[in-house]
Formats: C-alpha cells, sequence, structure tokens
C-alpha cells in the first residue's frame, strides 16, 4: 500500500512525446502506401488492378495485396464481372461516425468567429424549417449598430439572405411547391413577393454563389449569404454576415461576398462535402 500511495499518478496520454515529430521514423510506410491507393480509389467510380498500378506507379503485387487487405475491412469491394476494384460500404460507415462526432453549430463556431472578425459584421448560421430559415448560431459584431437574430429566429425564407441561398439550391418541383404554397409577405418596399421576381433572384443567386438581401425584411439592414452542402451535395444550412446599410454598401459586396462563400466553403467541407 505504501509503495502505491507514493506512485506517482500518470495522465493518460493521447499522443507519445515527440508526437510533432512527422519524419520517416515516425510514419509508416506500407500504410501510407496504403492510404495511397485506398484515397486514388475514392475518386473514381472504379478501377481495375492494371489501371491503378498504372496511375499510382505501384508495382501491381503491391496494389492487389493493399486491395485484399482493405477489402477484408470491408474498405473495398471488387466486382467479379467486370473485375474492377470499389469502395466498400465500411468506408461510409467510418465517415458517418465522423460526422456524428460534433454538430454543425460546434464546428461553425469558429468559422463564423473568423468570419465576423473578418468582415467586422455579425456572422449567422441557419437552416430550413419548412418555409422559413430557423437561425441556429450567432456571433455579434462588437459594433454599435448591428444585426441580431438569437439563435431560434425564425424568418420567412423569401425575405431573407440564408432563406434564398438555400432557395437557389432546390430541385424545380421543390421550389415550385414551396412558392406555391408559402405566403411571399411583404415586409419592406423591398421584398421579392412576385414569384417571376423571386425566381429570376434565385437564378442569380445561384450562378454567383450568393444571395443578397437588400433591406427585404428590415429596412437598413443588408445580408450576405452563402450556402454549406452536406457530404451528398444537400443544402443544408446556410451562412451570412449581415449589418448595417452604412457598413455593408454595395461597393462591399464582392468582398464581404468572398468572405462568406469561403467560410461556407470551409464549413461544407468538414461536413464531407467535395465539389
Amino acid at each position: 500500500m505504501a509503495d502505491e500511495e507514493q506512485a506517482p499518478s500518470r495522465r493518460a496520454r493521447g499522443r507519445p512525446r515527440g508526437w510533432h515529430d512527422k519524419t520517416a521514423q515516425n510514419t509508416i510506410k506500407s500504410l501510407d502506401r496504403a492510404m495511397e491507393v485506398f484515397e486514388h480509389l475514392s475518386t473514381l467510380p472504379g478501377a481495375t488492378l492494371s489501371a491503378l498500378a498504372k496511375e499510382l506507379w505501384q508495382s501491381a503485387a503491391t496494389v492487389y495485396r493493399v486491395l485484399v487487405t482493405l477489402e477484408g475491412r470491408g474498405l473495398v469491394e471488387f466486382d467479379q464481372a467486370r473485375q474492377t476494384w470499389h469502395v466498400g460500404a465500411q468506408a461510409f460507415v467510418i465517415g458517418a461516425r465522423y460526422l456524428q462526432r460534433t454538430s454543425l453549430q460546434e464546428r461553425a463556431r469558429p468559422v463564423m468567429r473568423q468570419l465576423m472578425e473578418q468582415t467586422g459584421e455579425t456572422a449567422n448560421l441557419g437552416i430550413a424549417r419548412d418555409t422559413h430559415v430557423l437561425f441556429v448560431g450567432q456571433v455579434e459584431t462588437p459594433a454599435t449598430i448591428r444585426a441580431f437574430f438569437p439563435p431560434g429566429t425564425l424568418s420567412p425564407m423569401h425575405a431573407s439572405g440564408i432563406g434564398k441561398a438555400l432557395l437557389a439550391q432546390m430541385s424545380d418541383d421543390r421550389l415550385s411547391h414551396l412558392i406555391a404554397t408559402a405566403p411571399l409577405d411583404r415586409f419592406t418596399d423591398n421584398t421579392l413577393v412576385e414569384p417571376n421576381t423571386l425566381r429570376a433572384d434565385l437564378e442569380a443567386t445561384r450562378a454567383r454563389g450568393y444571395a443578397i438581401d437588400d433591406e427585404e425584411k428590415t429596412e437598413g439592414m443588408r445580408c450576405i449569404a452563402a450556402p454549406i452542402f452536406d457530404f451528398s451535395g444537400v443544402a443544408v444550412a446556410g451562412l451570412s454576415v449581415s449589418g448595417p446599410v452604412s457598413r455593408v454598401k454595395p461597393s462591399e459586396t464582392e468582398r464581404l461576398a468572398d468572405a462568406v462563400m469561403r467560410a461556407a466553403a470551409s464549413l461544407s467541407a468538414a461536413m464531407g462535402y467535395a465539389p
């Protein structure tokens, strides 16, 4: 007992000492080679052994051993009829576990803070809820005059930057149904309440990659938003910056839009989206 009481406590470690050392002594060459094969195969609809070996500049025997090993783990599959190799179902299972590790809100928080600091305007995160945008996150600018959409706020999609960014990514059938069933209420003189006018704005939004709410919900406030895509390419959320027209001027649109689109793209990548 005395020895146990005097023994120094050890804290569990996730990495050994010198974990930052990425030199050859701390890497497994065969594993690195296997991951190269796996990652390359993941970009293809399927490939033969000879094609993979040629594209990766590796011997067919080496690539075959890698593929058989990965096949044993379910990470790749072999199509006997076509003699081609494909990514296996277990790869999706592992990827899904990663996506479930943290929520979109948690991933978005540091990105939103950086966006706010870069633009000087409030950063917002929203998702679609029926015919509205539900704001689920916000990082406010310290400026005295600022936009304020606390989490839980609902805003009609047709009069919201994030809402229009999401509408622009919808299929024609879904968009037509929403426009036909949702009330296009007018909030300001700039609100888009005519279906054809709204459709034209959404087409422009889709083409340039970002939406603009030009005092369409609240007079004196402008918003620039971009969609966030998940691993399947579906627009699941939107990111925006919003502020008074005295700061979010038309001359600033390009600069702000670039920052918003970059931030949205980084979150899309974190969600597993690969354009």
